[in-house]
């Protein structure tokens, strides 16, 4: 069976502009910076251009220590557009109102930005909405922008369409309040809970009802055929064993391990039929699970300063030792090895 690389995940070099018009505001020309990252005119105008997620956050604590600014990703939000999405941003921006705009820019996430860790989700009730971002912890220096960012972006590109200036009803933060805790006030109208058990931010009824003045009814549809067609094609998978590494990625956490069944819930099947038309297929859970744990493994090795304990954390091991044991066992050398040659390569 042909195994896909798995990949910590990419997005779309439109998440470079509020970066680049950030630094730009201060005073700083962004092109040294970004010439770093292999992120040139060309690059950033090319269509469908993506960046690796691991250089994505390097290239932001980059831009944080230029500064001096801990709260950078909170002002790239505030100056986000929602045409820096691509085309689900477009037809977000075409959605007759916010509550539809929300629904569809995190329907569409994926045409714009993936992670093997999850997707961004939409959680309406009869009070109003959660706009929840997933985990993405353990939580450092590289990482706390990318939530900053998004959540502060989220409301900056709804305020632009609905043409008032949006507060959320909650916002909650997975970490615990760093010492920029007072920047998130900006995004609410109550006290924002750190230490929450994932990041989202709510708004009200009335303001999901807000219209967009902007809304063509026939370019609306035009546009939402064109994102779930490129959905369609960026979705596809043709294996049930490429569907599970993909799956598994939400799962590998915590120092727990998933197991079949865990899994079978998920597809919806019977256990003993996930287990046929996987040895129909030339494979068995085991397997998929030891090759996943050890592509990711390799991939955080390489591309992240994550501690080796993090990542026996990130992939579902109850101690670092025994992510070691399972490194060695999977590739002959050691985490240590393994990094201390990339870095030799690199």
């Amino acid at each position: 069976m042909n195994r896909p690389r798995v990949r910590l995940g990419d997005l779309s070099v439109g998440f470079i502009q509020p970066l680049s018009e950030t630094l730009q505001q201060r005073g700083i020309d962004p092109s040294p910076l970004l010439a770093r990252y292999g992120l040139d005119p060309a690059r950033l105008a090319e269509p469908g251009a993506r960046l690796s997620i691991p250089r994505y956050m390097h290239l932001g604590h980059a831009a944080i220590e230029l500064t001096g600014d801990p709260a950078l990703g909170l002002h790239m939000g505030h100056i986000s557009r929602l045409g820096q999405a691509g085309l689900a941003g477009v037809t977000a921006a075409q959605a007759p109102t916010v509550g539809e705009a929300a629904r569809t820019l995190l329907r569409f996430e994926p045409l714009y930005a993936a992670n093997y860790r999850g997707h961004s989700s939409f959680h309406e009730d009869s009070g109003g909405a959660w706009l929840r971002f997933y985990s993405i912890s353990p939580y450092n220096v590289y990482n706390r922008f990318v939530v900053d960012s998004l959540l502060a972006g989220w409301l900056a590109q709804l305020s632009s369409l609905a043409g008032v200036t949006l507060l959320a009803e909650r916002v909650e933060i997975e970490f615990d309040a760093p010492a920029y805790a007072a920047h998130y006030q900006a995004l609410s109208s109550n006290p924002v809970q750190f230490g929450a058990g994932t990041n989202q931010l709510r708004l009200s009824r009335a303001n999901l009802a807000l219209r967009n003045p902007a809304h063509c009814p026939s370019t609306w549809q035009h546009l939402l055929q064109l994102c779930e067609a490129e959905l369609e094609q960026r979705t596809r998978i043709r294996s049930l064993g490429e569907r599970i590494a993909h799956l598994l990625g939400p799962l590998l956490n915590g120092g727990r391990e998933p197991d079949l069944e865990e899994v079978a819930r998920h597809l919806q099947l019977p256990t003993w039929t996930l287990r046929r038309k996987l040895a129909e297929e030339g494979t068995q859970f085991r397997a998929i699970l030891n090759d996943t744990r050890r592509d990711l493994a390799m991939t955080y090795i390489r591309d992240t300063e994550l501690a080796f304990g993090e990542i026996a954390y990130l992939l579902g091991f109850a101690s670092a030792e025994a992510f070691q044991r399972a490194f060695k066992r999977w590739n002959g050398i050691t985490p240590g090895e393994f990094r201390r040659s990339q870095r030799r390569t690199g």
